[in-house]
């Protein structure tokens, strides 16, 4: 394991101000990114870039990106996420740190050769809070299914606009991050759903995700 890159990796974006809290900080210390690249990408595993997914379109979000979403989900223990787009699993291994053992992920990922990499990722790592789903992330889970689930979700790719079961499946006091755009501008919205029902947004910062694939 390349624990003094990833501990370098940490107190980089420490530093720049994007880590912020110690829980974020012992979540990604804890997940060898390593592990979550494809492979022949394991030396870059470190560096702050996007890395691909072999031929599936998909990517590794930058390691700042996923710091300052980990941050703006401010994840509890015990719990319950939701995540749109599991990829190489990676993020869904830092929530899985975040929740902890009474807390639970669930990862939804549309594309199949992502899935079985995706588990067989988490599975290296012991993570029996995480469960990674094949299907359409987009229609919520389970699927159209309107009822108050989950404290967080966390969309990682771009849609066009807030899928309505991704809404429906939000908790009151629940926050989602979802990036909003098309292919030449997108933003990362922050969507908290008030005790009464009614939703605040706010705009964290521009942002280039791939877009959702989905319903």
């Amino acid at each position: 394991m390349r624990s003094e890159e990833n501990r370098r990796m940490v107190e980089r974006l420490e530093k720049q101000g994007i880590i912020k809290t110690e829980a974020v900080k012992k979540a990604m210390l804890s997940v060898p990114r390593e592990l979550f690249v494809w492979e022949g990408y394991e030396k870059l595993a470190y560096e702050d870039q996007p890395l691909p997914l072999g031929d599936t379109g998909q990517t590794i979000s930058a390691p700042h990106m996923v710091a300052i979403m980990l941050e703006e989900l401010n994840v509890g223990e015990g719990q319950i996420v939701l995540e749109v787009g599991a990829g190489s699993g990676y993020n869904a291994a830092c929530l899985a740190h975040l929740v902890g053992k009474s807390g639970r992920v669930i990862s939804v990922e549309v594309n199949g050769e992502l899935v079985q990499f995706a588990r067989r990722n988490i599975n290296k790592l012991l993570l029996n809070n995480v469960e990674i789903i094949h299907g359409d992330g987009s229609l919520g889970y389970p699927p159209r299914l309107e009822q108050e689930i989950y404290d967080r979700i966390v969309v990682t790719a771009a849609a066009q606009s807030i899928p309505r079961f991704l809404i429906s499946q939000l908790k009151r006091k629940g926050v989602m991050l979802i990036p909003v755009g098309d292919m030449q501008m997108q933003v990362l919205m922050k969507v908290s759903k008030e005790a009464d029902g009614s939703l605040k947004t706010r705009n964290i910062c521009d942002v280039v995700f791939v877009p959702l694939v989905g319903a």
